[in-house]
């Protein structure tokens, strides 16, 4: 099986990074953009869409920072997707940065993935 690679995606988002934070750390703020419903029971997340169903692990957060998550499906112990909130120290500017793994041929299509599922966040918080 072929490595995964890895990529960061950068996204602007006019936010606080606490209110940005509850859609990148909650099932209600997940299902809001994310998938279709997202449910957790302590540190797993069941994420739905339409007839699929996929189960993912919080393995580190901080809280207002970053959160990470590794789809339990998934058998590389190295691969992770992650949020991650960052505040320019002068301008306030608020980002989030987006890491996952894709395989070579599916990086292209997991970025417009990524891009597509943040434009919708954006929408849903007014950014």
């Amino acid at each position: 099986m072929p490595d995964k690679i890895k990529f960061d995606l950068e996204f602007p988002i006019q936010s606080s990074s606490a209110f940005l934070y509850q859609y990148l750390s909650t099932p209600d703020g997940l299902s809001e953009w994310f998938a279709d419903n997202v449910n957790s029971r302590s540190d797993i997340f069941t994420f739905i869409w339409d007839d699929s169903e996929e189960q993912a692990r919080r393995i580190g957060y901080r809280t207002n920072e970053k959160i990470r998550y590794k789809w339990l499906s998934d058998e590389d112990e190295d691969i992770y997707f992650e949020f991650r909130i960052e505040v320019d120290a002068l301008t306030k500017d608020v980002s989030l940065m987006v890491t996952d793994f894709a395989d070579e041929d599916e990086v292209e299509e997991s970025k417009m993935f990524w891009e597509n599922q943040i434009a919708e966040l954006k929408h849903k918080i007014g950014a």
